[in-house]
């Protein structure tokens, strides 16, 4: 009689399991393009912030293989005028002339209703429209084309003096306070500085201030990691002023370039957290006399006027020195760029045209204006 004898399975070694990125916005940053890997660099990651009681410096290469993801051929980068014309300010100033190429005072008082309704301001628009309106009737403008050209140069002479590049090269470190309410893209553009600093070849670190919110230590983790630099941080709830009073010694032993610091999104309604940042200025002046060297407001362009007063009141509590306004390829009106210009005439340092790295642009009032305007009647 035959035998038929099952044969016994071959023990083996379990595989050792792959490594899996730290949190869910590195495991999906993988797969994802760099647009869309910048997207879940700001949404918010399971709650898992360091619990020590110092500062931890998160290393690049202490994160997994996989965690950042791999850099894409860079696509074209589109002009101004490609990112922002379909903003609602520009589409209006463009129809305008486009359904009124007559010159008379109708016109004009169409210009003056897209401008105010644009987030310029009404006393600039107003004062824009009747200086234009009275060279009119002085008969300095030949055509409607003539008009175009003059309000395109009023604009861009209003944004002209605001056009003052950040320059980090003055002191080492550069410490970089970011600060702003919640929601207006801090991380991202954190992140995005971090990436032109260090592709001119300066040497980067993040401080992870933003202590009050779960998912930031973690978001600014994956921006350090991404973008190949350290990153200094604590646990949820720790003291703001001393992880980055923290980071700015290390920065200083290590002869770091631009140590750019992260602080909580807050409401400018918020006292509590307006004076921690009041906090972290005093105690970041006991090792350095001059820090912070620049404190950069990043606002969001599609909040309109309301822009104006969270300038007004952070600028009381922190001396603001320079802005970012992000979002203006979007829904974002663009017109209170001029709002903040006139008002406080603080730097613009850089403009949001995007979501890609290379989509944080330094501020050129005319590319400005370009992308706002067509030059010439017709175009588009």
């Amino acid at each position: 009689m035959l035998k038929f004898w099952k044969k016994k399975p071959t023990e083996t070694t379990p595989e050792a399991p792959r490594d899996v990125p730290a949190t869910a916005a590195d495991a999906a940053a993988q797969d994802q393009s760099p647009a869309m890997g910048e997207i879940l660099a700001e949404a918010a990651p399971p709650e898992s912030a360091p619990s020590a009681d110092e500062a931890v410096e998160y290393l690049p290469e202490q994160a997994t293989a996989t965690a950042a993801p791999a850099e894409a051929a860079a696509p074209a980068k589109l002009s101004w005028r490609e990112r922002l014309a379909g903003s609602g300010f520009a589409k209006g100033l463009s129809s305008l002339f486009s359904r009124n190429p007559k010159l008379d005072d109708d016109l004009l008082d169409q210009l003056e209703t897209t401008l105010i309704t644009g987030d310029v301001g009404v006393e600039a628009s107003t004062q824009l429209v009747e200086s234009l309106r009275k060279r009119m009737h002085k008969r300095e403008f030949a055509d409607a084309s003539a008009l175009l050209a003059a309000l395109r140069k009023d604009l861009i002479g209003q944004l002209l003096p605001v056009q003052q590049p950040l320059d980090v090269s003055g002191r080492k470190p550069y410490l970089i306070l970011t600060v702003g309410i919640n929601g207006v893209g801090k991380t991202t553009t954190i992140g995005k500085l971090a990436r032109r600093y260090r592709d001119e070849k300066r040497s980067v670190m993040l401080a992870a201030g933003d202590t009050f919110r779960a998912a930031a230590v973690e978001q600014l983790k994956t921006w350090g990691t991404r973008n190949d630099v350290p990153v200094i941080a604590q646990g949820q709830d720790a003291d703001s002023a001393s992880v980055i009073f923290d980071a700015l010694q290390a920065a200083r032993s290590r002869n770091t370039d631009v140590l750019i610091a992260d602080t909580a999104g807050r409401l400018h309604t918020q006292g509590g957290l307006m004076d921690e940042l009041g906090k972290i200025a005093r105690v970041l002046k006991k090792l350095d006399s001059e820090a912070p060297h620049e404190v950069l407001m990043v606002i969001d362009g599609t909040t309109g006027q309301n822009a104006v007063s969270q300038v007004r009141q952070f600028s009381q509590i922190v001396g603001v020195t320079g802005l970012v306004v992000t979002k203006l390829d979007g829904t974002a009106k663009g017109g209170v760029v001029f709002a903040l210009a006139r008002e406080f005439g603080l730097p613009i340092r850089y403009v949001g045209l995007g979501e890609t790295a290379t989509d944080l642009r330094v501020f050129d009032a005319e590319a400005f204006v370009d992308g706002l305007l067509p030059a010439v009647l017709g175009h588009a």
